[in-house]
Parts: structure tokens; sequence; C-alpha cells
């Protein structure tokens, strides 16, 4: 698990180390074991590393003497390196070290830009291909998208710049962008943008399972990817995922494998478990794992904050928890910190995200880290999956004629369409009105994937596991988790978990019955019954008067800071904050959050760019 970074370029001049340099320092919370960038003209290619398999060895950028030209870094773990790596070497490779990533090289010269296909894994990758008369740039990520990638093309001089995170990426001095003007809405429609745009113009984010080829001075061209390929020795994933795929298999045993198979680590792993069955599962699993091989007692880490809040669920994770006979670790923030924590996760992200989630799993990595865990297993991706969210029940109980997919969308907001329609200045109405909203397109292509044939199950898990689950989830634990230089790992997100999931009949998967018929055994009653509730801080209570948060929200919301920006009638914000805090709302506290989180992004990147002034 890494942080990465470079350019490419058609020019013969060789990158400023003083800017590389600020690019970097910006991403070593993430990798901060190990730092290299090499340059050449026209490139530059550079990895801030968190050493997690063969931590003495591995050093990036990757390079094979017997493979002058090729160069890569990786962001991420490859899980069938080994099986990679004895491949490659019936093939006449040689690697000198046991390094995941160390095999790419060589399953580049193999396989050219279709490499990826062979990996199994959760990665961000970029190949530089040096070679005479092949020079480019190959980036890569999972099937998933749980490694992001961001980048930059310049169409004036036609460079392309990478990294990990967007405040790394504006460190780079040719790096001129502006935030989206339909950022704002796109945060209350969505709480966080989905597709491979970004909230800032210029910025890209490479989408799930997609491949990048740029050629010095030309534009990147995104390619989506086939299915995963076999590996080199005629396999398919290996004899577990050959039969795992099928929906006659057990959900327990196949999840079980997995959690096994990302338990292992040559560093200490921890669980997080928020007391749900999805991190339930993974902990139960892991515990069991770490018993049988006689493994040290599995670590748990559950976040609660100090006071009386509703909603806690610290006595389900302390039930998980004792029924796994784990260590567990029930780590207490003062709700005071929660205004600082806020600015230092719209930081790290890059992106506005209104979920108030940030601040809790920033604070929860935090402490993994402090307790001294480098890898952290986790329970996200199983609601997209197995169908797990009221939005889902809702749609498919939704009669034939009605508008259930509007009302998905709606459910995916901070703030519904007719409140913001409300809250928004004529002007900024009329502007989305033209260009569309993001929930827009969303109700399109659910409308579209029913039209053609698709239940509204498989309509809505495909747009979760395509789009949101990445942006919403997966990017938030990337940066957050990296923040702390901790590796976050998901088993539900793994393949064989995945096609498993999808090859369900219906009522498996709605409702996540499959996975609460996997969990009879390992859970408590308790927690099987209780009813869903996301990870996330009491918002509602904690904007209630004489709360931590108010003060912060009130003054990112003030009539003079919201009159500059022009998009929202800052006498209906005041009014919707008197209404809440007459009586308060979730729905309401949500909506002013997003609203608080945008104006304290546009703050924060204004400050994360280099002035024009500076550029090249």
């Amino acid at each position: 698990m890494c942080r990465i970074l470079g350019t490419i370029a058609a020019g013969a001049d060789r990158p400023d180390p003083a800017e590389l340099a600020a690019v970097s320092a910006r991403q070593r919370h993430g990798g901060p074991d190990e730092h290299h960038v090499l340059t050449g003209p026209g490139w530059s290619l550079g990895c801030d590393r968190l050493a997690v398999t063969d931590p003495c060895g591995g050093q990036q950028p990757y390079r094979l003497p017997h493979l002058p030209g090729i160069l890569a870094v990786l962001n991420g773990e490859i899980y069938n390196h080994a099986e990679l790596r004895r491949a490659l070497a019936a093939r006449g490779h040689r690697f000198p070290d046991r390094c995941d990533g160390t095999v790419l090289p060589a399953l580049y010269a193999e396989y050219g830009p279709a490499f990826a296909e062979h990996l199994d894994g959760m990665f961000a990758v970029a190949i530089l291909d040096l070679r005479p008369g092949s020079a480019q740039l190959v980036l890569a990520v999972d099937d998933m998208g749980m490694k992001p990638v961001y980048f930059h093309h310049d169409p004036y001089d036609g460079s392309t710049r990478f990294a990990s995170e967007i405040p790394a990426l504006l460190a780079f001095e040719g790096v001129r962008i502006s935030p989206r003007d339909e950022a704002l809405d796109t945060v209350l429609a969505t709480r966080t943008p989905f597709s491979t745009h970004t909230a800032l113009e210029g910025v890209s984010v490479l989408p799930p399972g997609a491949t990048a080829l740029v050629r010095p001075g030309s534009t990147p061209v995104v390619r989506r990817r086939g299915p995963r390929q076999g590996t080199l020795a005629g396999n398919t994933h290996g004899t577990h995922a050959t039969h795992a795929t099928h929906a006659t298999h057990d959900t327990q045993d196949i999840l079980r494998h997995e959690v096994r198979r990302l338990a292992h680590a040559e560093v200490p792993v921890c669980a997080i478990t928020s007391g749900g069955l999805d991190s339930g599962l993974v902990t139960a699993l892991a515990a069991e794992h770490a018993r049988e091989t006689d493994a040290p007692p599995l670590h748990t880490f559950h976040l609660t904050y100090r006071g009386k809040w509703p909603d806690s669920e610290a006595a389900f994770a302390r039930s998980v928890a004792r029924r796994a006979r784990t260590v567990h670790h029930e780590v207490s923030v003062d709700p005071d910190e929660l205004s600082s924590l806020l600015t230092r996760t719209v930081r790290h992200l890059g992106q506005p995200n209104a979920d108030p989630i940030t601040l809790s799993t920033y604070a929860l990595f935090r402490a993994v880290r402090q307790n001294g865990f480098t890898v952290a297993l986790a329970g996200d991706g199983a609601d997209e999956l197995f169908g797990g969210y009221d939005r889902m029940r809702a749609a498919l109980a939704a009669p034939a004629g009605a508008d259930w997919a509007g009302a998905y969308a709606d459910a995916l907001s901070a703030a519904p369409r007719l409140l913001r329609d409300h809250l928004y200045t004529a002007n900024y109405r009329a502007h989305i009105a033209d260009q569309g909203s993001a929930a827009d397109r969303i109700e399109q292509e659910l409308r579209s994937a029913e039209a053609v044939g698709a239940d509204r199950l498989t309509a809505m898990t495909a747009f979760e596991t395509r789009w949101r689950l990445p942006a919403y989830h997966l990017r938030r634990v990337d940066h957050l988790s990296m923040a702390w230089a901790v590796e976050a790992r998901m088993p539900f997100c793994q393949p064989s978990v995945v096609a498993h999931a999808r090859a369900l009949p219906t009522a498996a998967r709605t409702g996540k019955r499959a996975l609460y018929e996997a969990g009879t055994e390992l859970l408590p009653a308790g927690v099987l019954r209780r009813p869903k509730q996301p990870f996330t801080l009491p918002l509602a209570a904690m904007l209630a008067p004489g709360s931590p948060l108010l003060d912060t929200v009130r003054d990112l919301l003030s009539p003079a800071r919201l009159v500059l920006g022009g998009k929202v009638r800052a006498d209906r914000v005041q009014k919707l904050l008197t209404r809440h805090l007459e009586r308060p709302s979730h729905h309401d506290a949500l909506a002013l959050w997003a609203l608080a989180v945008h104006e304290l992004w546009t703050e924060v990147v204004q400050g994360m760019r280099i002035p024009v002034g500076c550029a090249a």
C-alpha cells in the first residue's frame, strides 16, 4: 500500500525535483516508510511506500535488470503475486524479492496494457514504458475501484500528471483547476461526485476496472477492461474462485476464504467492528482464523463519542467482540474535537463528501494506527452487493408505473429535489436545469437498465457497485485510512464474493438475506435482529443548540458567505437552520451539513491550489 505520482510529456525537459517533492509531501502520510522518485526527459515516476508485503524488499519504482525501460509503481495489494511470480519465473523472468509489485514489469512485458487483467487485488498501478518506439504511460485500477488514481491532462502542452490524492495532484505547478459550477448541486443531490469527473474542472479519476493509455503529448485514452483473465499458468482464479462464482455454494464459506486470505500479512492486522451485520461477519471469521492458526487474538476497534448520544452501537460492537473473543478497543472521541476533524477530512478527501461518517472514519483509523496496526479488515461493500439499503427495498416494493427511480435518486441525496430547488437562487436553478443534475443522470441510468430488461435489483446493484460504492465509500475509506498509514482490506469487494452475490437469486440478495443466514452461527442474536443503522455520528443531535458542531456550521453558512457564492438563497438557508433548531430533524441536519461541507471545501481547495503566477 503506497501513494504514487508521475508525469509524462512530449518535451525533453526533466521535471523539477522541487515540484515533485511538493507533490510527494502532500501524500506522504500514506507512505511514510520509503520515498523514491525517478525522472528523465519528459517523465517522472515516484512512490511513497507503506511497507506491508516484504517490508525489507520491494523498493519502488520497480525495475528489473533484464527488462530495461519498463518502470512500475503500485498503490495497493496484489493478492495473487506468488502465483504470478511462479508462472513468470517459468518464462525466464527473475525477481530480486518477494514484494507483490515486483512482478509488474515482467507482467507488462508479457501482456502489455492488458497486464491488469491478470491481477487479483486492490490496486492503482502506473507503468512507464520507455523502450524505443513505444514510450507510453499506462494507468490501471482494480475492478471495484478500491484504489483511486487522479489525473490531469493539460491541453496546451499535452502533458499528463497523476497522483493518488487530489491535494497532491494540485501541487503540480501545471495543474490549473477551478471548482465545477455544478459541484454544489452534486453534493446536495448525491453527497459526493460519482462519475469520472471530480468536483474540480480538469481533474479526472480513473473509473473502476479501467486502463488509461497515455502517449507523450496526447490525451489519455481510457478503456474499461473485460473480465479478469486466468493466470499465466492457465488457471482461472485458483481452485477456490473457479467454483466460488456458482450461486449454489455457501456464502459463509466464500466469505470465510476471502477473510482468511486478506487476514494474512507481514504486519499487525486488526478489524473494524461497527456492531452491524457486515463488519460483524468479517470480525467473526477473522477471529476464527486467528484461533485456528494459533495466532494472537484478533484486535477489534469501535468508535463512540463521549457523552450520551442517540443511536450508539457500542453495545452491539461489544457483543460481537465477546462472541468472537477479540481484544476490543472502544475508541471514545471528544465531540469538541469534531470541528477540527471536519477540516482535516475535507482536506484529505480533496472533494466534498456530505456524509458525516467521514469524521468517524478518520478518527477510527487514527486510533488503529496509534495502537500499532497497519492493516484493518472492514465490511464495506456488502449493502451494495446484497441489497441491504432501505432505498432498495422501497424501490422493489414500488408498484408498476410508480416513479421508483426518482424516489431512489432522492433517497441518495443530502437534500431532496424540492428542497434543492427551494434553496437555489434563480440563476443557479436555471443553470442546473440547463446542464442537468447528477440526480437526473442517476434516474436515467436506472430507467434505461430496466427498459432493456434488467430487473430493478440488478439495475440498482449495477449502479451502486459501478459508481456509488467507489466514489462514496471506497475513496473515503482509502483516503482516510491512508491519512494514518493504515491499509484497509475489504473482503466483500473481492472478485469471488462479488461474482457469488451477482449469481444469487433475487430473494437471497434482497435485504441481505444470504448474509443473515451466513451469520446465524457466527453472530449474537441481538445483532442479527437489530435494525439497520449506518456507522456515523448523530448529526441531528450534534447540530442542536449548545452542541459542539453548531457554531462551525453557523459560521460556514453565514449570509455573507452564501451571498458571495451566489448559488443559494441565504435567507432560506437561515430559515432551514431555524427550523432545525426548533424541531431537530435528521433530514434538515443533513442538508445543512452538506451545504457547510461544500463551503468549507471551496475554502480548503483554494488553499491547495498553486497560484497561476507560479505555473511553468
